[in-house]
């Protein structure tokens, strides 16, 4: 079931285009990693698709309502953590929750307030100040705020961002578990490494989308799947055998390794290692190269400005 759709979103401030013509869909349970620059819209989308702010041009649906004419609706399906939560450091975290808790109607305010006290390991600390907590701790608050009135769709602006190891693995193990509850999550994150574990796809924008994939699919988008041979010792015989094969296209030695393009990985991977062994080979390991998603980001940022990625 298709939760979120955006269609053609466009957003100007003054001259400037922050957002253009950004469409997408997310199923129901599927999230999203929504990677970009510092100004890449990642932020200005998020508040179009939640309802905050309006598009300049383009609309979107959330759980069947649209942006452009049931904003009410919207919010009551929708949670959203922004980057910087504000909260009110003289009230204990109860009160807190309380509050935000009274813009909902037909939730029991005490008992989900308590209930999300309890999730994000607050609950010891319910009646201390916000003042007196670390930005962890504010952090969890924030998100126990943003599911009060248990929203089927979620908007994460950075979610983990000057976390600690600790909490910021607390958190992600919060959104997967929401997954798997079936809620929907929207997430803009810097951590790469993070998007991948996370997300179902990851999304990429410059002010325009950029790619819409998953992560091994953005990956092929730029490199071809090589596999890595690792031997005992590496011979001219050996490397000379593999180059004559039919089915290898390009081959590069490393030390006691070699880096195989081969035409189909799954089918010819076997009978690459049959042929280095009967070449008197000895094989230690066979491995398909892995290449990091900060590499496929920063070509397709690259590629969009026309400016080659550093070397590394």
């Amino acid at each position: 079931m298709v939760v979120i759709e955006a269609h053609g979103l466009t957003k100007r401030f003054g001259p400037l285009v922050a957002v253009d013509n950004v469409s997408v869909t997310l199923a129901e349970g599927e999230v999203l990693g929504f990677l970009g620059p510092n100004g890449a819209g990642k932020t200005t989308t998020i508040r179009m698709l939640a309802g905050i702010i309006s598009p300049d041009s383009g609309y979107a649906i959330i759980a069947g309502r649209r942006t452009d004419g049931e904003l009410e609706q919207i919010h009551e399906v929708v949670g959203l953590l922004t980057e910087h939560p504000g909260f009110y450091d003289r009230l204990s975290a109860r009160r807190n929750l309380e509050f935000f808790a009274g813009f909902y109607s037909g939730i029991n305010a005490a008992a989900q307030v308590d209930k999300y006290l309890k999730v994000m390991g607050l609950w010891e600390r319910r009646d201390s100040k916000v003042g007196t907590f670390s930005k962890g701790m504010k952090q969890r608050l924030a998100l126990a705020r943003t599911l009060l009135h248990e929203p089927r769709v979620l908007f994460l602006d950075e979610p983990t961002a000057g976390l600690d190891p600790e909490a910021a693995q607390d958190v992600r193990r919060l959104i997967t578990d929401l997954s798997h509850e079936g809620r929907t999550i929207f997430m803009s994150t810097h951590n790469l490494a993070e998007a991948e574990s996370l997300c179902h796809r990851i999304a990429v924008i410059r002010t325009r989308l950029l790619a819409l994939d998953t992560g091994e699919g953005l990956r092929r988008r730029f490199f071809r799947r090589q596999v890595v041979v690792q031997l005992e010792t590496l011979s001219g015989p050996v490397t000379a055998v593999v180059k004559g094969l039919t089915f290898v296209d390009s081959v590069r030695e490393d030390g006691n390794q070699l880096t195989v393009e081969l035409t189909d990985p799954e089918r010819n991977r076997p009978e690459l290692v049959k042929a280095i062994v009967e070449a008197g080979g000895r094989v230690i390991g066979v491995a398909e190269k892995q290449y990091p998603l900060e590499e496929v980001y920063l070509k397709l940022v690259h590629e969009e400005t026309g400016h080659e990625p550093p070397a590394h």
